[in-house]
C-alpha cells in the first residue's frame, strides 16, 4: 500500500525505458511524504489498442490507490506531484493525467492481515 498503476500508450516505452517511468512514479510518490518507503508499489500498463480523443494519441494516466485518511490537500498534491514529474520527462505528450482515490480500511486486506 498505496498502489499506482500507471496505463499509457505502448509508444511511451520506446521514449524512455520503463525502469525509468516505475522510478519516477515511486520517487514522486515517496517525495510527497504520505507513505513510507518500503510500502509504494508502482505497476505500469503499456496499451497497444487505444484511442484519446478518436485518434491513436499516446497518453499516460496514473491511478493512485490510497487507504483512507489523507486530506483533500494532500491527494491534490500528490496528484500534481506525480503529473509534475511526468511531464519534465515528456514534454511533448499533451494527455497526462494522475488520480488518486482512497479506499476504507475496513475493505482492504492483504496476506499480511489474515488472521
Amino acid at each position: 500500500m498505496p498502489h499506482f498503476i500507471i496505463d499509457c500508450s505502448a509508444n511511451i516505452l520506446t521514449r524512455m525505458p520503463e525502469p525509468e517511468i516505475l522510478t519516477a512514479v515511486f520517487d514522486a510518490a515517496n517525495a510527497s511524504g504520505l507513505f513510507t518507503e518500503e510500502d509504494i508499489k508502482v505497476r505500469i500498463n503499456p496499451y497497444v489498442r487505444y484511442e484519446v480523443g478518436g485518434k491513436k494519441t499516446d497518453f499516460i494516466h496514473v491511478f493512485g490507490y490510497i487507504l483512507e485518511g489523507r486530506t483533500k490537500e494532500e491527494k491534490a498534491d500528490l496528484s500534481q506531484r506525480i503529473v509534475k514529474t511526468l511531464t519534465g520527462l515528456f514534454p511533448d505528450i499533451e494527455f497526462i493525467a494522475s488520480s488518486v482515490d482512497e479506499f476504507t480500511k475496513a475493505g482492504y486486506c492483504n496476506r499480511h492481515l489474515l488472521t
